[in-house]
């Protein structure tokens, strides 16, 4: 029976124990002094390696925590000055301030503790009477903020965690901070933006709004005036809200959280600004893509157009200006539409069913935002993936290089010298893909190239499992005998165990676990593998420890409890007697 083996490379480099994998975990981004280019390092804890800590100068800005100076694992999350980082999620907004900062590398937790000499205390605060809630130093030469969740209670301003110098008032939301004055009453509980000037003594609580949900309501939809259609919150931006909708003539507004408390209205149709006193949104009948900025309070109604077929034409493609090549529509998506193509040096434009009654076009190249009768897109020969979106005329060129050979070169190879490559073999498959099945190394160091040349390269300094990057540098080699695999359009590269001739390995896609993140049950889905038997399914945390460990009969969707794993990032690892295979997951709460 074949061994098949489906690992991703951040798979492999956690195989090969994770904790080893983190030599380092820096902080790096706009608000840090290297900027996006250079990482301020961490300090390692002495005793709990996953334990990281700094104290840094930071600016207003973003930042995201990253280990071995590389984004191959990378956290960051919405949250401040608290919050659990995920892989790859969005950066971390930051305040200017003076921080002490703490990260746990297997959990994702964070914290940005400021340094400031104001803060706010009372048992309306999380610190209640007992500690001091630091505010943040405001561009206004004595101005202090922060932002906090408040129960209804008492509350004052101090200095320096002290009760000699402090400041109170009987009025709120605002109002003139005195010595030794008045507990603030907060009330109704909530969030809010605090703001204090030490020289004057104002302050003001001003109330910050959250929504749960964001719908549009309205004759015009389909709940009419009494149900919401809710609008599903963008996961890079908390602020922008979307959802498509049909719409018949009629009116509508949006709303927040199912109720008329909040709700923004306007005169302008299809897009326009949002007003809290405004009156209904007139609507035309039709299907539409609608986005909201509940902080811009803009929004964006874009029909959607069910085009049979979508081809690209021009003297660039092999129809010429006669005859449309067709693409082919995302199945799951019906606005995308995707094709691989061969052009030559020309120009082209999109163009729905065979016709120029609707044609998209733009002026740049690779990618751009096409219009309807817009300019021709001048085209450079090449072979590309041409992906268009018929609703936003989003379009993009990625240029597909396919080479002849690729080989591993270096001391470390049989060959053993800088003159003369391995070869390795392209999969069936996947043309960016090439292997060896087995390999015999010695210590020392090689590279990946393409066409015995030179011209094109990939190096890192990560092993056994790495991202190779052009002209990078050498790969540091263990001696032994390894599979070798790299894949030529990402430079993810992978020494693993031998396989024999008659094994081959498969992309990671054929298995898909959801939901991802979970926090309570993860759906393994092997549909489009043939797995049979009993199955041996372990999860893996960042520290490569095995944290579950079960036996199951095999099925085309399997389930697995995680309810009591914590927060954190994990790898799991499935295998019978024909399979290994490798997928990421997340724990939130």
């Amino acid at each position: 029976m074949k061994l098949q083996l489906l690992l991703t490379a951040f798979f492999c480099a956690f195989l090969f124990s994770a904790s080893s994998q983190i030599t380092s975990v820096g902080l790096i981004g706009t608000a840090t002094p290297g900027g996006w280019d250079v990482d301020t390092n961490m300090v390692q804890d002495a005793v709990d390696t996953n334990l990281w800590t700094l104290d840094i100068t930071l600016v207003a800005g973003e930042a995201k925590f990253r280990a071995n100076d590389e984004w191959t694992i990378n956290w960051g999350e919405t949250d401040f000055p608290t919050g659990i980082g995920t892989q790859g999620g969005p950066n971390i907004p930051v305040f200017a301030g003076d921080y002490t900062v703490t990260f746990n590398s297997g959990t994702g937790e964070y914290n940005f503790a400021v340094a400031s000499p104001i803060g706010i205390i009372g048992d309306a605060t999380p610190g209640g009477w007992d500690t001091d809630t630091n505010m943040y130093k405001d561009t206004l030469e004595n101005g202090y903020f922060v932002i906090l969740d408040l129960t209804e209670g008492g509350a004052k301003f101090r200095k320096d965690d002290n009760w000699d110098v402090n400041w109170g008032s009987a009025d709120f939301p605002s109002g003139i901070g005195t010595q030794g004055g008045d507990n603030i009453e907060v009330s109704p509980a909530g969030k809010y933006l605090i703001t204090f000037d030490t020289m004057t003594g104002a302050y003001n609580f001003e109330p910050i709004i959250e929504f749960s949900a964001i719908g549009i309501i309205g004759d015009a939809t389909p709940g009419g005036w009494d149900t919401d259609t809710d609008m599903t919150q963008d996961s890079g931006n908390p602020d922008l809200w979307r959802t498509n909708i049909t719409l018949t003539d009629g009116e509508l507004k949006f709303r927040a959280n199912h109720a008329w408390d909040i709700s923004w209205g306007g005169t302008d149709f299809p897009a326009g600004t949002g007003d809290a006193a405004g009156g209904n949104i007139p609507a035309t009948a039709g299907d539409y893509q609608v986005t909201f900025n509940t902080a811009t309070l803009e929004y964006e109604f874009l029909v959607i157009r069910n085009f049979n077929t979508i081809g690209i034409i021009g003297d660039a493609t092999p129809g010429g200006w006669d005859e449309d090549t067709d693409m082919e529509r995302s199945p799951t998506d019906s606005a995308v539409w995707t094709l691989r193509l061969i052009m030559t040096d020309g120009e082209a434009k999109f163009r729905a069913e065979n016709d120029w009654a609707v044609n998209w076009g733009a002026g740049d190249f690779p990618s751009g935002t096409a219009t309807q009768d817009g300019a021709n897109i001048p085209i450079p020969a090449g072979e590309y993936n041409i992906t268009f979106n018929t609703i936003t005329g989003e379009y993009s060129f990625d240029e597909i290089i396919v080479f002849g050979t690729v080989g591993i070169i270096g001391p470390a190879t049989p060959i053993g010298n800088w003159d003369e490559d391995v070869d390795l073999i392209k999969n069936a498959d996947n043309e960016n893909l090439w292997e060896m099945g087995s390999m015999i190394l010695s210590e020392g160091e090689a590279k990946f190239r393409a066409e015995n040349d030179w011209a094109v390269n990939w190096g890192a300094t990560d092993w056994p499992s790495g991202t190779g990057t052009q002209d990078g540098p050498n790969i540091p080699i263990t001696g032994g005998t390894y599979s070798i695999s790299i894949n030529t359009a990402t430079g993810e590269y992978m020494f693993a165990d031998p396989v024999s001739s008659k094994e081959q390995i498969l992309s990671p896609a054929s298995v898909s676990v959801f939901p991802n993140p979970t926090s309570d049950r993860l759906n393994i889905d092997v549909s489009n593998i043939n797995l049979q038997g009993e199955v041996n399914i372990k999860v893996v945390d960042m520290q490569g420890k095995t944290i579950i460990n079960n036996t199951m009969d095999a099925s085309a969707i399997m389930q697995l409890n995680v309810a009591d794993l914590p927060v954190g990032n994990y790898l799991l690892q499935i295998n019978n007697a024909a399979y290994i295979i490798g997928k990421q997951f997340s724990i939130v709460k």
